[in-house]
């Protein structure tokens, strides 16, 4: 696979990158900037709910298709890479994904102070959107997961309960219709009346879809269960499952793990911090214009979680467009690629699951000779 051979050279070129980056993010032309995002300052500690509505509708670019819904990952051992991402990625920088929930594990492993998530559909706005107000409107972790999958809260948790003794807890409850509709029309009026953002009527219906079937499938949900999710073959884990999954030490790290992470998740999202912006990695707007939102306020990209994004770009001849958008971004030698492939064979690395990996983004940048002026 051609993506592996380019990581055996990114590794050996990384020592030789280092005063070359800044140059080639110079390169990235003004037009591609949104007029609202640019001016000088620093990276914010809130965004009033205008600002939050107007950043992500400045760096969006048209909505696009993918193969499946993509609802939840299925990301089983992504969380045995933290433990060495904490020692490499810095906190309090600018966190790039892609996707769902995975990011919010990673999100509160690494603690950046800002983050954008860039999708090509714009379902994973709505997504993002659903997770949004239901994290503002949750007291707790107990209270969240009661919420997104309308079970009423079971007695007896707290905040010592572990991510096993929640789940377990909601196993033995039913799925309320009458919840499902209460808790839809929460988060409808929360998006449109408390943040008074401009939900269209697709958009609404989107978020509204989305979180059918979280209530519908429950903790049992997977990357395969909704009607677009057949983009994949193999037994893909559940909700549930990623949730209580560890780091292959005995250490659960999810989002759900604790009271810290979870609390983490809610501060930033209260702060619309969260920005779910809709672009293609090989787009000629989102990533530029994300990276130069962040370099204009003296910030730095930590981590971009890629997910396994690169061999759909590969496949269609445009990883090495994608590859001018990532040398636009502002970097130093700890900004770090979290990527996913799969692991093939059987047993514990079979099925629908996908193994994790992470490898310095400025390696990529010098040994691909990643041109930032080439637009698709």
């Amino acid at each position: 696979m051609q993506i592996r051979s380019r990581l055996t050279v990114a590794a050996v070129g990384f020592a030789l990158w280092m005063g070359v980056a800044s140059a080639q993010q110079a390169a990235v032309p003004q037009s591609t900037v949104p007029a609202a995002t640019r001016g000088a300052g620093a990276l914010p500690d809130k965004l009033s709910d205008s600002e939050y509505w107007a950043l992500i509708d400045g760096l969006s670019e048209p909505g696009g298709n993918f193969r499946s819904d993509n609802l939840v990952s299925n990301e089983i051992y992504m969380q045995s890479i933290i433990p060495e991402l904490q020692t490499v990625v810095k906190p309090g920088r600018v966190y790039l994904g892609v996707g769902p929930e995975q990011n919010f594990t990673y999100i509160a492993a690494l603690k950046p102070r800002m983050v954008f998530i860039i999708d090509v559909r714009r379902g994973n706005l709505h997504t993002q959107l659903m997770y949004k107000a239901l994290f503002e409107l949750s007291m707790d972790r107990a209270d969240f997961i009661s919420k997104l999958f309308s079970k009423k809260r079971p007695e007896g948790l707290n905040g010592r309960s572990t991510a096993k003794e929640l789940f377990a807890a909601f196993a033995t409850v039913e799925s309320s219709e009458t919840l499902y509709r209460e808790n839809l029309a929460a988060i409808q009026a929360h998006l449109t009346r408390t943040h008074e953002f401009p939900l269209s009527k697709d958009d609404l219906t989107g978020i509204e879809y989305v979180y059918y079937n979280f209530y519908w499938f429950g903790p049992s949900l997977t990357y395969a269960s909704s009607s677009g999710g057949n983009g994949g073959r193999g037994n893909f884990v559940n909700y549930q499952a990623l949730m209580v999954a560890d780091d292959g030490a005995g250490t659960t790290r999810s989002y759900l793990a604790n009271d810290d992470n979870f609390m983490f998740m809610k501060t930033l999202e209260t702060k619309n911090l969260l920005l779910p912006v809709v672009g293609d990695f090989s787009g000629p707007k989102a990533i530029r214009s994300v990276g130069n939102y962040v370099r204009e306020r003296g910030g730095l990209v930590s981590a971009f979680y890629l997910s396994n994004v690169e061999q759909y770009l590969e496949q269609g001849g445009l990883w090495y467009t994608f590859c001018g958008n990532f040398a636009t971004l502002p970097l130093d030698e700890s900004s770090t690629f979290i990527y996913s492939q799969s692991g093939g064979g059987g047993g514990r690395r079979g099925g629908g699951s996908l193994l994790s990996w992470y490898r310095p983004i400025l390696a990529d940048v010098k040994a691909n000779k990643c041109d930032a002026g080439v637009m698709r």
